[in-house]
């Protein structure tokens, strides 16, 4: 497999970038927590550290630092960074909003959230607004199955969506408002929408069992 791997426009690319003296020191301590010689295992939160720190993406010289922090092959960062989807090869606005649209978010209504998506934002998934502030994706399974349909913007997730309320979420955010995460139709976590359906019976007491005698109880030897 060749080193080279497909990244934003060479217009985007940093020349040069080193972690700060901070991300350095957490980045070390991640390191810590594997045994020697299994540093590689450190690569995706190192990863992600890197990513933060350079505005949601990772540029081509990103990846090739990590590689020599830790001591790897840069083909290792390059596989890790072209699998998982939340970390970015290119340039991304300063929200991103992934929009899951896998089955159980499907079922629900996903496309209508998608749509009022890029009717507020004016663009199509894949794509950034000119003023840099969101980027649209679609996204797979974001783990939040029981809340669908959801959308994640950077680190918070939005769930128990429709088109009315996902419209809600980001004109908030383009007024710099900052929505509050979590479902948005009024239920608590992932609570039953309505009353309790099961486990509605209050638990029974425990009886307690006596422990058979011992012999010495018994009076034997």
């Amino acid at each position: 497999m060749s080193d080279e791997v497909r990244m934003g426009d060479a217009a985007d690319q940093p020349q040069a970038f080193v972690l700060s003296d901070e991300n350095r020191e957490k980045a070390q301590a991640m390191i810590s927590l594997f045994p020697e010689g299994r540093q590689a295992s450190a690569v995706l939160p190192i990863l992600d550290l890197a990513q933060r720190q350079n505005d949601g993406w990772l540029p081509r010289v990103a990846l090739d630092y990590v590689a020599e922090l830790l001591g790897i092959p840069r083909i290792q960062v390059y596989e890790v960074a072209t699998f998982y989807s939340m970390l970015n090869l290119a340039p991304v606005g300063r929200h991103h909003v992934q929009v899951c649209t896998n089955l159980s978010c499907w079922l629900r209504g996903s496309d209508d959230v998608l749509t009022a998506c890029k009717n507020v934002l004016g663009i199509e998934p894949g794509e950034t607004t000119d003023d840099g502030l969101f980027t649209l994706s679609e996204a797979e399974c974001l783990g939040a199955c029981v809340n669908a349909p959801m959308m994640q913007i950077g680190d918070d997730y939005y769930e128990d969506l429709d088109a009315g309320s996902a419209q809600a979420v980001l004109t908030a955010l383009t007024e710099g408002k900052t929505p509050e995460p979590g479902p948005q139709n009024g239920r608590k976590g992932c609570e039953p929408a309505g009353k309790l359906t099961s486990l509605t019976d209050k638990p029974a007491k425990a009886r307690r069992k006596k422990a058979p005698a011992t012999p010495v109880e018994k009076g034997g030897a």
